[in-house]
């Protein structure tokens, strides 16, 4: 359902508040510049930190902006799980085309607890869900066999992958195959994934480079290599820079030059 270069939106700021202006203006760059997709309200759109009136607005505009040009997959993810319900409800209501939803942060769920809040969720909104793993941010890692039990909700339609594990990935892929997508959640790691069966990237060099980005993951689904390899080693040393700080700290230092 969702494949390609998909942009996770940074959260432009100017005094303290919400830059629409600014936004607005990422969104229209993106969607010119060629990329497949766009997640407002991630890690890289600080949705940790967001209010809950910041993180409304901010998909707001993100989805009246793109105009159905390109998918919306909206960051509603939560350690409370009523919480996450109530993000996504308002996500599908205000017009997204999808939900992505880290996993439970702090609480340290077993696999079955991960497993039940997914399933509450995608049995309360009924809206395409991708799940995030990401285990140096969560402190869990969600394991390929509980990947097997997620693919077999119905609205549970991929993962955002990125505990670095080439192994996992190919678990997942091996216990899940086209029942669920595999999108890179390491920028690094996207052209190596996608050897694998992944369909593309949730990324963060895209928001300054949404072009290359969407070249590289389009060459690679298209399978011409040759071409995603040359791709992938020029903007390599950028996507390293990108995280010499925190994320999302260089590339919003980036994207104010």
């Amino acid at each position: 359902m969702f494949k390609g270069g998909i942009t996770a939106l940074i959260t432009p700021f100017r005094d303290g508040e919400i830059d629409e202006t600014a936004l607005r203006e990422l969104v229209e760059w993106q969607i010119q510049s060629g990329i497949d997709g766009l997640v407002p309200c991630g890690s890289t759109g600080e949705s940790a930190t967001l209010t809950h009136a910041e993180h409304e607005q901010v998909i707001r505009i993100t989805i009246e902006q793109a105009r159905r040009r390109v998918p919306v997959i909206a960051g509603t993810g939560s350690n409370s799980t009523a919480e996450a319900i109530r993000l996504t409800a308002f996500a599908r209501e205000a017009g997204a085309d999808g939900a992505l939803l880290i996993s439970p942060y702090y609480n340290k769920p077993t696999q079955e607890g991960i497993f039940r809040h997914y399933r509450m969720i995608a049995a309360a909104v009924d809206l395409p869900l991708i799940v995030y793993n990401i285990p140096g941010r969560t402190g869990s890692n969600i394991t390929p066999e509980t990947f097997a039990r997620l693919c077999e909700i119905r609205n549970v339609v991929g993962v955002k992958e990125a505990s670095g594990s080439m192994d996992q990935n190919s678990d997942i892929r091996r216990l899940c195959g086209d029942r669920l997508t595999i999108l890179s959640g390491d920028d690094p790691l996207t052209l190596p994934l996608m050897a694998l069966g992944a369909k593309g990237v949730i990324s963060v060099i895209s928001n300054v480079m949404p072009r290359e980005t969407h070249e590289l993951v389009a060459a690679a689904l298209a399978g011409d290599f040759e071409r995603a390899r040359n791709l992938h080693y020029a903007m390599l040393p950028l996507m390293r820079a990108l995280f010499l700080e925190t994320n999302p700290i260089p590339v919003k230092q980036a994207l104010a030059f």
